[in-house]
């Protein structure tokens, strides 16, 4: 049994952040709503509690409330910013609102290490982003630390078990954050640091053969990291009673079709049906142009493909009861998880797969962030190519032709462009350095001399973005002589392309993707 360490989240944008910290300590940690009760809490037998910071104050109407019971537990508590102000106030300390906000870079001066801060430099900046602020601890409490804007920016009852710091241990903006989060850990908490990849791949395997039993699965394999480790796991746990349906619509980009297959198939011995349905999607794409309405066609002919071999299964006397999804706990979380808050979108990781399939989900990496899926994806020896493929669209290339329709003349010159770009981008070194780097091919042709003759050929646009989850973006400084370079290679090997542009839009205003 691992340990575990439960973060309550309160709101923050920065709650999510807590769990991936306390993992990389090496303590499996999960974000639960602050409401979820305290039998939930008690049932999971966590070795410690966090609370984490969030837009409220303690004072506000309906401002999230704390659960006494959370402190009768035995079990550690750790407030982060908003979680120390209610600890605090709920404790008997003094929460007021401060006449100025502290907010960003702060710095910090130690004036009684205690347990939280021991051996940490007495002067040192930290993160702060709140407006209430601590005057006094709470009866039986000692004061830590404080900064410019917060007399009290750290608490500590040892006896009782409870902490707190008004600033944030989880950004990087903080140097000792996650020093002080590992004392918490092993100090406080007494946890165990045995979170690692092969834990995780070892635990899923074990809850996936719980879970299916003798029954037969099936997986849509679409040959991007989640997918094909969620496949990887589920086959180590019941062998060939997986069957995976790959199908290639023709979209990918080049070789990875035969790489998906070549892996699977040949590598791993992986029962695999390979369809090859490139006719058939470019039929429903014939005429469509609006971005959406591609999605749409897709994301259609892809469920009407994935039935028939699943009825064809069936037939044949391979009929499944489960089927595999690689649900990522970012997509949970996304999909409105936390309580209070937006769905950004809804995930359905098998190309749109409606829910009315007859299937058992098998979800193996539900509890996992993608660095963790691309860590177990190592583990289980899946190859470099397959673990650190940058992400990619669902319609694939379709939508990254823009504005016009995705014909095979077309999607054979994005197809071309993109292999040239990924393959001067990994010969430069800079291939895991960028979140996504890609093509666009505007439906927009341009005037071009090419062996003293007028040319009139396509533009292609690149792509090139850094990234920490996707929800920002900057587009990337790639070298001059790279681009020089990769523009060269595109006008001389592709004879329909005369023009090559570079997108510098960052994300605001812009998005990755064009559509």
């Amino acid at each position: 049994m691992i340990d575990e360490v439960v973060v309550l989240d309160y709101g923050g944008q920065y709650s999510q952040l807590i769990a991936r910290r306390i993992r990389d300590c090496g303590v499996f940690s999960e974000l639960l709503p602050h409401d979820v009760g305290l039998e939930e809490v008690r049932r999971r037998n966590p070795r410690g509690i966090v609370l984490s910071g969030g837009p409220a104050s303690v004072y506000a109407p309906g401002a999230p409330r704390l659960d006494r019971g959370l402190l009768e537990l035995g079990v550690p508590v750790l407030g982060i910013c908003y979680g120390m102000q209610l600890l605090v106030h709920e404790l008997g300390g003094r929460v007021e609102q401060a006449e100025v906000g502290e907010f960003g870079r702060s710095d910090l001066e130690v004036s009684t290490p205690g347990v939280l801060l021991a051996g940490m430099p007495r002067e040192q900046t930290c993160w702060m982003s709140h407006r209430d602020t601590v005057f006094e601890p709470p009866p039986g409490f000692r004061a830590l630390a404080s900064s410019s804007a917060s007399p009290v920016a750290a608490v500590e009852s040892a006896e009782r078990g409870i902490y707190g710091i008004q600033f944030h241990p989880e950004v990087v903006h903080t140097p000792y954050g996650q020093e002080i989060l590992t004392r918490f850990l092993t100090e406080v908490c007494h946890c165990e640091l045995t979170w690692s990849p092969a834990s995780i791949a070892e635990e899923q395997v074990a809850r996936v053969a719980e879970q299916v039993g003798d029954a037969r699965v099936i997986c849509g394999l679409s040959g991007g990291v989640d997918s094909s480790v969620a496949a990887l796991l589920v086959h180590r746990a019941v062998g060939d009673r997986l069957t995976c349906v790959f199908v290639d619509h023709g979209l990918m980009r080049k070789d990875e079709g035969e790489q998906v297959i070549r892996a699977f198939r040949d590598t791993f011995k992986v029962p695999l049906v390979a369809v090859d349905a490139e006719e058939r999607f470019l039929a429903r794409l014939r005429g469509v142009t609006e971005p959406e309405a591609k999605r749409k066609a897709i994301g259609e002919e892809f469920i009407g493909v994935f039935e028939e071999q699943a009825r064809a299964l069936a037939r044949d006397g391979e009929g499944a009861r489960f089927l595999v999804q690689g649900t990522l706990y970012s997509d949970v979380i996304e999909s409105g998880g936390r309580p209070g808050a937006a769905t950004i979108k809804s995930h359905h990781n098998v190309g749109g797969l409606p829910e009315q399939l007859p299937f058992e989900l098998v979800e193996p990496l539900r509890a996992l962030f993608k660095d963790e899926v691309r860590a177990v994806g190592t583990e289980l020896g899946l190859p470099e190519r397959l673990v650190w493929r940058q992400p990619f669209p669902g319609p694939g290339l379709a939508i990254r032709i823009v504005g016009g329709e995705a014909t095979r003349e077309r999607l054979d010159v994005l197809r071309e462009a993109d292999h040239i770009l990924q393959e001067e981008i990994r010969r430069a070194g800079l291939y895991r350095e960028l979140w996504q780097s890609f093509c666009v091919l505007p439906d927009v042709r341009t005037v071009g001399v090419q062996g003293d003759e007028r040319t009139y050929g396509h533009v292609v646009v690149i792509r090139a973005v850094t990234s920490d989850d996707a929800m920002t973006a900057d587009w990337a400084r790639l070298p001059y002589e790279l681009l020089e370079t990769i523009a060269s290679r595109m006008m001389g090997e592709l004879r329909e392309v005369n023009r090559v542009a570079l997108d510098i839009t960052s994300k605001p205003p812009g998005t990755i993707e064009w559509e």
